[in-house]
């Protein structure tokens, strides 16, 4: 029941909105005097007419009518005021900002590339006294320099270290046993021949391990002595030309009989 008389209330309360929605009059506006020296707004559309721009006057020709600087007094008396018109205010043009382009950098300098090694060896020289002439004659035109030694093919000779032939057996014995004191071995005593009596130690097919062998003796205080090899190899002088520049008096300034072009890795 409350319910029910919840829901009629407020239908009774809504027509009763409804009807007074409907039969309320015009709001009244209060005529209101605008104080003195105050203009009445109106509308634009109500007030002032907009009239279409004359055909004539959008195509009439301009006409300058800035006065130039040799005119101002002219301006001056036709004006009706006996004044002188506005004139506007003259400004400078603007200047353009000079662009100062960047200084160009300065061109990289390559460095020029170096010139490329050369390698000579000169020879053949009969022996290594020989081939140390031909160094000291060609002095600072080579650098890196070495001697090698070059067997000659087909040769069969032998390098030989030996101690002198002693006057008799016994003397030989002598040498022996001193020999064994300073604890070097491979020897033996010749028994007959032009080198008898004569101590040999040692035979090597290069020179170089003739000369290490011969070096150990004379350290030792023995005047051993290298024989044999004659025409089994020949000596050269090996070196870098200064500068990678040719030389062509090269050669005949070292006595060599050949100038060969050599792999410069083979110095290294």
């Amino acid at each position: 029941m409350l319910t029910r008389a919840l829901i009629v209330f407020l239908v009774l309360l809504n027509v009763s909105v409804a009807l007074w929605w409907m039969l309320r009059g015009e709001p009244v506006v209060p005529d209101v005097k605008l104080p003195s020296g105050v203009a009445e707004l109106q509308l634009v559309d109500a007030a002032v007419p907009v009239t279409a721009p004359s055909p004539t006057a959008s195509t009439a020709p301009l006409t300058d009518t800035t006065p130039t600087a040799a005119e101002p007094a002219a301006a001056v008396a036709d004006s009706p005021s006996g004044q002188a018109p506005a004139v506007a205010e003259a400004r400078p043009a603007p200047v353009a900002a000079a662009v100062v382009a960047p200084p160009a950098p300065a061109p990289e300098t390559v460095p020029a590339p170096a010139a490329p090694e050369r390698c000579v060896a000169l020879g053949p020289f009969a022996d290594q006294a020989a081939a140390q002439g031909a160094l000291a004659k060609v002095g600072a035109a080579l650098t890196r320099t070495r001697l090698r030694e070059q067997s000659t093919p087909g040769a069969t000779s032998r390098y030989r270290v030996m101690m002198p032939p002693a006057e008799n057996r016994e003397a030989a014995q002598v040498t022996v046993q001193r020999i064994i004191a300073a604890g070097l071995s491979d020897y033996y005593v010749i028994g007959q021949g032009p080198d008898a009596n004569a101590i040999a130690l040692g035979q090597y097919r290069n020179r170089e391990g003739a000369e290490r062998r011969l070096a150990a003796l004379r350290a030792a205080g023995f005047q051993a002595r290298l024989s044999g090899g004659e025409g089994a190899s020949t000596w050269w002088l090996q070196g870098a030309l200064a500068d990678g520049k040719s030389d062509p008096g090269l050669r005949l300034r070292s006595g060599a009989a050949q100038q060969r072009s050599l792999d410069c890795a083979g110095l290294r």
